[in-house]
């Protein structure tokens, strides 16, 4: 199936590609050749996420792959000083500004924009001067929404882990929570993007909101691929959004 013009884009995470590649401490496999590969196989953009403790991407990863990529370079960062300076450096085209903590297996919530929005709004600022699009990473909360938007911030990122790690009636209640943020996002004037925890038994529902132009999938594409390939697992789950989409858009007509 094409893909009819900016219908729903998928951005491919290679963080756990460098995860693959730092257990061993090897240089394969190389993120930079999981990126270009993506971007072959039909990914519009490359989401990657430098984090403090550099426990998958690195910065030398970063510095390679920026001049490389066709598509866009998604980069994901805690609200720091030291990554704020190094997005100004490197300058991807996107930056989504993240919660982070050591401890975590992965990013366990959204930005509490309301708590932190002083820091949210000058590192916005400071990444929009240098030309960067920002985008913010937020629980599906209205509140949360308008601050992300005062801090001058154009995008936000919908956390989707809450619907990916329920079932039945539960699941469903979040999924009417994220489509009725998406729904007040994007009527105030931002991009909506989501992603976490998003698989191939759980994307369709979310890729059929309408609203939400743009899914980033990371570590269910990767696991996927150890069974059937990059090739397929990245093809696959966009064949899986796109006719999830056209549903959606064939039912509202």
């Amino acid at each position: 199936m094409l893909k009819p013009k900016n219908i729903i884009d998928l951005g491919i995470n290679i963080d756990h590609v460098a995860t693959l590649r730092n257990a061993r401490g090897t240089h394969y496999p190389d993120p930079l050749k999981a990126a270009q590969l993506a971007e072959e196989y039909g990914a519009d953009l490359i989401t990657l996420h430098l984090r403090e403790d550099r426990r998958h991407i690195k910065d030398a990863d970063l510095i390679a792959m920026r001049p490389l990529i066709k598509t866009r370079m998604n980069l994901e960062c805690a609200v720091t000083p030291e990554m704020i300076e190094i997005a100004c450096q490197v300058k991807p085209h996107d930056v989504c500004l993240v919660p982070e903590k050591r401890q975590e297996v992965t990013t366990e919530g959204g930005l509490d924009v309301i708590g932190n929005f002083d820091n949210v709004k000058s590192s916005t600022q400071r990444l929009l001067q240098a030309g960067i699009t920002v985008s913010i990473f937020i629980d599906p909360d209205e509140q949360q929404i308008t601050k992300a938007k005062e801090t001058g911030a154009t995008v936000i990122e919908l956390h989707t882990g809450k619907y990916a790690d329920t079932s039945g009636a539960e699941q469903a209640k979040e999924w009417e929570r994220i489509k009725t943020a998406a729904k007040f996002a994007y009527s105030i004037g931002l991009k909506v993007n989501a992603g976490h925890g998003l698989h191939e038994g759980n994307v369709e529902a979310i890729a059929e909101i309408l609203e939400i132009a743009e899914l980033n999938i990371g570590h269910a594409i990767v696991a996927e691929a150890v069974f059937k390939g990059w090739k397929a697992a990245i093809q696959d789950m966009r064949t899986l959004m796109l006719n999830a989409r056209q549903r959606a858009m064939n039912q509202k007509h």
